[in-house]
């Protein structure tokens, strides 16, 4: 008896499932599909990714779907339109025996209209991301009043993109009666009280220990200085000659940044992020997944849709800022039974870090050092040996031989094989000839932070119409960072200056490098005066010369009694920002 047979599965999956060639159920299909089948029950289910937990739910709500009716009665949320469109085209193919049934995926970047048409035709399962979903639900486009099931998947990484509402209006219009199933890789507490809001009793099967990561993926972590990081990368990249990875950033700006720089140095990478078009997502996706991209730079919302399995290494430019964001990058590698490399490049001030994330995925991290020049060299010229030992031998070329003879008829085999290797070995002597050593010693690093705190100079003030609080939440927007992380916001009239934790030194820097506000620069540096609160400091710039408050950048409810209305209006902005990224 096939093995996904025992499991309950009806002919017509079993004829798809050996198609495709499944020989065994992972851990948590065989522990979540007899319990779906069998019973009508909600179940929470956590499980890393790349463990099959789209077939653990996709085979059971395909067997419960009724092909013969035309109405919704499946309704699947996913945080991304890769992932949507991933889960999409998976039950398409475990359903390819069961013509009548029809999924559909609802996503932005695509014609609602289009989208309304296929579901008016019989759409059985919607497979849909929660912002394009409430959009059809307001238009009266979708009905979801008699859904028997519905999926959250990745319902962490939804709940930690600002999904909650949307998800919470999603489900009132839905039936009480409906089965919910909640698939998700960590279990952090926004996840546990969706499950108590929208749950009766649900299963929980845990596949290993919540939160853990892959038992197949090692943890290594490199110490350099901020302004070392991307040479670091480069050096990992040069080191690992077969690397065919996803290196993750924190924001847009950053992954672009990387991205080109790569580029230009004549790697073969490309960016993944929410400003590029769904065209423009779908060519880079098609690209990595036929390797001709080696090194794919993406933002963790972005990267939710990849689906492959050879990853070889996971390098993380930037540790996220949600610790149990971790597990998700890290699942990226490391699949399908294979083993992968989770690499992490910090700063002196970012090692604690390392700890927290230990104890979240209950793994141990190793200390290694970033090789240098004369490492990568010995490296490269053995990959390029063993290429050639392994190369097959193409016969088309016994014509140009006694030529090619006659030509190096005066050098010996030992003289002949130095000067092929020199080709590849002096481009890499002679870039790293004089490369300094990129290490730092890690130890008593915390001792150098002095407060754990860093003060910035930036050159707005009261004549660019801030005052502490609209700064504050003007530098809370393009930072990104929540109210916790800044502090000691004190403004003057042509500058200001404010404090975060120095883990986010480098993400401040980064963001204003080249940060322009109604087309003027606006210039941030640690400041010197980091020990008196905004002291006396002024310089030649430290404004915008000339420009009056009404020439100025005008945040909104720049008064103090307008300051809920701004808040409010700041929240608003967010959310819309987040869903139009995801979507």
């Amino acid at each position: 008896m096939n093995k996904f047979e025992a499991l309950g599965l009806g002919e017509s999956i079993i004829k798809a499932v050996n198609d495709m060639g499944f020989e065994a159920p992972s851990e948590v299909q065989e522990k979540a599909i007899p319990i779906l089948l069998n019973e009508d029950t909600d179940i929470v289910a956590l499980a890393q990714t790349g463990t099959g937990k789209t077939a653990a739910f996709g085979f059971p709500l395909i067997e419960k779907i009724n092909p013969g009716s035309k109405i919704t009665q499946g309704l699947i949320l996913s945080p991304t339109r890769e992932l949507c469109l991933q889960i999409t085209n998976e039950l398409k193919n475990y359903s390819k025996y069961i013509p009548e049934l029809h999924t559909v995926a609802i996503y932005g970047g695509a014609s609602i209209t289009d989208q309304a048409k296929q579901i008016k035709r019989g759409a059985q399962i919607i497979v849909a991301t929660p912002g394009r979903m409430q959009d059809m639900i307001n238009r009266k486009m979708v009905n979801i009043n008699n859904i028997g099931y519905c999926v959250l998947d990745e319902a962490d990484e939804m709940l930690n993109m600002g999904f909650y509402e949307d998800i919470n209006s999603i489900l009132s219009h839905t039936p009480d009666s409906k089965n919910t199933w909640l698939f998700s890789a960590t279990m952090p507490k926004e996840v546990s009280t969706i499950a108590k809001r929208f749950m009766q009793n649900p299963v929980e099967i845990t596949v290993g220990h919540k939160n853990t990561g892959s038992k197949n993926v090692s943890h290594e972590y490199y110490v350099v200085n901020s302004r070392d990081r991307y040479a670091a990368l480069k050096r990992l990249a040069d080191a690992n000659p077969d690397i065919f990875s996803v290196i993750f950033c924190r924001t847009k700006r950053d992954t672009q940044k990387v991205a080109e720089n790569l580029i230009e140095d004549g790697y073969n990478a490309a960016a993944l992020h929410g400003d590029l078009s769904q065209n423009q997502r779908d060519m880079v996706m098609k690209s990595f997944r036929n390797r001709q991209i080696q090194m794919l730079v993406a933002t963790d919302v972005a990267a939710r849709g990849i689906d492959v399995d050879d990853v070889t290494h996971v390098i993380n430019y930037q540790l996220p800022d949600e610790i149990e964001t971790y597990t998700h990058r890290s699942g990226r590698t490391g699949r399908a039974g294979k083993s992968g490399v989770s690499m992490v490049i910090v700063s002196k001030s970012e090692i604690r870090k390392i700890k927290a994330v230990e104890r979240i995925i209950k793994k141990k991290f190793e200390k290694k050092e970033i090789p240098n020049g004369e490492e990568i060299c010995q490296i490269q010229l053995f990959h390029l040996a063993n290429d050639i030992r392994k190369s097959a031998i193409n016969h088309e070329i016994d014509t140009y031989l006694p030529s090619i003879n006659e030509v190096l008829e005066e050098f010996s085999k030992e003289e002949l094989i130095k000067k092929f290797f020199s080709v590849e070995f002096s481009r890499f002597h002679n870039y790293y000839q004089n490369a300094k050593d990129l290490n730092i010693i890690a130890e008593n690093s915390r001792g150098n932070d002095n407060s754990g705190s860093t003060r910035y100079f930036i050159n707005v003030g009261e004549r660019d119409g801030f005052d502490w609080m609209t700064l504050k939440d003007f530098l809370k927007e393009v930072l990104e960072l929540g109210s916790d992380v800044l502090s000691r916001v004190d403004v003057k009239e042509s500058f200001s200056f404010f404090n975060t934790t120095s883990d986010y030194t480098d993400r401040v820097l980064s963001v204003f490098e080249d940060f322009r506000m109604e087309g003027r620069k606006v210039n941030v540096e640690i400041s010197k005066d980091s020990g008196r609160r905004g002291g006396k400091r002024r310089r030649d710039g430290g404004g915008f010369k000339g420009k009056r408050r009404s020439e100025g950048f005008k945040p909104k409810g720049k008064r103090r009694s307008d300051t809920s209305d701004h808040k409010n209006s700041h929240n608003k902005r967010r959310d819309r920002r987040k869903r139009s990224d995801r979507r």
